[in-house]
């Protein structure tokens, strides 16, 4: 059974990308995660194998965040999702951010939980309450979603004459 030291050094980075995603505020996200390895620490880690206590970890993070949103019914702000000074990135990750804001809470979860965090759908589907299935399921339509979605805002930009990325690829 690792102790809380040993989840912190190997979640935290984890963690703080999914938190950070979630709630749109660095600040935020760092109060955030450092309250969720006080919950770690608190409660000690259950003996569990590596991939649960993965979950167990994320859905403490999970519940974080949503009772943060729950509090304040605050929906995640712009953030700037690419290190990059270029215009249009940061356009296209502030449309990347409204459209993640605009999705369920679960299926933002379970995409930021995978794309962010880089957990297994195992380790999605025991921290979110789902079925591996709902898990693939939700990651596809969230992804078709999201590209349905981030094409139109390409396409009005054309439209309009924004040059978007090297070249207007």
């Amino acid at each position: 059974m690792p102790d809380a030291d040993v989840l912190f050094a190997e979640h935290r980075a984890g963690v703080f990308r999914y938190l950070r995603r979630i709630v749109g505020q660095t600040e935020t996200a760092q109060d955030l995660t450092q309250e969720v390895f006080l919950r770690v620490t608190r409660a000690g880690a259950p003996a569990i194998g590596d991939v649960a206590l993965r979950a167990w970890v994320f859905r403490i993070a999970r519940n974080l965040a949503l009772n943060h949103l729950r509090d304040g019914r605050r929906r995640p702000q712009t953030v700037e999702l690419v290190e990059s000074s270029s215009p249009a990135t940061q356009e296209l990750g502030a449309a990347l951010t409204e459209a993640l804001g605009a999705l369920p809470l679960v299926d933002r979860d379970v995409f930021l939980m995978r794309e962010s965090a880089g957990l297994s759908y195992d380790d999605i589907a025991a921290a979110c309450d789902l079925s591996i299935e709902a898990v693939r399921s939700r990651l596809r339509r969230t992804r078709q979603h999201l590209r349905d979605t981030l094409r139109g805002s390409i396409d009005v930009r054309r439209q309009y004459g924004v040059r978007i990325g090297r070249g207007d690829e």
